[in-house]
């Protein structure tokens, strides 16, 4: 059986203001032409599909007409889970419809843990069991306690992780152990942050676990996994050196920290035994260019790009001493009549000068909301001793304003 692992297509997504939905068409145009080429029987997809709970209509067409491409294509079954991006009521709401498809989704934890235990078949025997977990919401493993410690809620919350994929993945032992002596691999599925793991600057990879974050180990997943594909990071990226435990990575870069990323989908083969695992490089779709530098590199670097012809969307962070006024027009005047595009522009020096340091005068685009809470510890002169656990406290509020998932959907 040939699998492709992918993750955290993220429809829907703009950057600075600019929507992306040319790169999203094109992406999936090339993920189809992988698929025939490699002869994929089954693709997974780990998790944030979507960029927010409540997608577009032209972000929910893009999803929809992929699957049925895929349905009519030689890919035999799709598996896909919820992230932490993603609706779990929106994403299965057309379950028994996009089963009939061969499309499986696993939005939510359900009463029944069978529920993320799939056998896949090419109709006659056996090819594979996928254990869909999708993104673990701190209320799907842990019950709240009084009197808990912070230190105990990441224990309760870690140990809930564990005890999860430790249960989901016996009873995919058991599944295999009932199919007598043929080979089953078992492909376990995640959307979650793990100990080490690599972020990049504006990716947007929101902290999942408030308080453990990066503290998931490798060892917390079951040895009975044969290959496990993970979503949540956009770095394409191994969990602990362990060539069978993956992150896909994003396929687009989601921010200019990772415009000289190399994306790539993971292509897993299963036979004899044995799992190959073949990485695919996604081409880039539209080029993201971040310029910094004095008034001086920046021109530099603008002129070279424009004699290159580049389609490039921009971020240009200026870093010089001097105060500068007219950044925006110089840029401006070198970009006429090219096909680049400046997304955002960043001029410290002249932002110092207007505001005078004045915290309250501050744009939002110029602070997240970590930043702002920390202005108000620093306003309301809270000892530095407070500020961890208030932190803490803080993060979770915030990441259980993320979590929620509507309920009047």
């Amino acid at each position: 059986m040939r699998i492709l692992h992918t993750s955290d297509w993220h429809l829907g997504r703009s950057l600075y203001g600019r929507k992306r939905y040319d790169e999203f068409s094109a992406f999936l145009d090339w993920l189809m032409v992988i698929i025939e080429r490699e002869e994929i029987d089954t693709l997974l997809v780990a998790g944030d599909v979507f960029d927010t709970t409540t997608p577009s209509h032209r972000a929910q067409a893009l999803y929809y007409q992929c699957l049925c491409r895929i349905a009519a294509s030689c890919c035999r079954h799709v598996v896909v889970i919820a992230g932490n991006h993603d609706s779990p009521s929106f994403l299965e709401a057309p379950g028994k419809l996009l089963k009939m498809l061969n499309v499986h989704v696993i939005g939510a934890v359900t009463e029944s843990l069978e529920d993320e235990v799939l056998l896949l078949s090419d109709g006659q025997k056996p090819e594979a069991i996928v254990c869909a977990v999708p993104y673990l919401r701190d209320k799907d493993v842990r019950t709240a306690k009084p009197g808990e410690t912070i230190d105990d809620k990441n224990r309760h919350l870690l140990d809930g992780i564990r005890k999860h994929y430790e249960n989901v993945c016996a009873l995919a032992v058991q599944k295999r152990a009932s199919l007598g002596d043929t080979y089953v691999p078992i492909i376990a599925m995640g959307h979650l942050f793990t100990a080490g793991g690599t972020t990049m600057d504006g990716d947007g990879v929101r902290e999942l676990y408030v308080g453990s974050l990066a503290h998931i180990e490798k060892n917390i997943f079951p040895s009975s996994i044969d290959y496990l594909a993970l979503g949540h990071l956009h770095v394409p990226q191994k969990v602990g050196g362990e060539d069978h435990l993956r992150y896909s990575g994003s396929p687009i870069p989601m921010g200019f920290g990772e415009a000289n990323q190399q994306k790539q989908v993971v292509v897993i083969e299963t036979k004899s035994n044995d799992i190959g695992i073949t990485e695919i490089s996604v081409p880039c779709f539209q080029p993201l260019v971040r310029v910094v530098g004095t008034q001086q590199d920046i021109v530099n670097r603008l002129q070279q790009l424009v004699r290159e012809e580049s389609n490039a969307w921009l971020e240009i962070e200026y870093t010089g001493q001097e105060v500068i006024g007219n950044l925006r027009e110089v840029v401006d005047d070198i970009l006429t009549d090219s096909l680049m595009e400046v997304r955002r522009i960043k001029n410290r020096r002249m932002v110092d000068k207007v505001m005078q340091t004045v915290a309250e005068e501050e744009t939002l685009d110029d602070l997240n909301e970590g930043d702002v809470f920390v202005r108000c510890l620093d306003a309301h002169d809270v000892p530095e001793e407070q500020r961890p656990v208030l932190m803490t406290c803080y993060q979770e509020i915030v990441q259980s304003l993320h979590d929620a998932d509507k309920q009047a959907e």
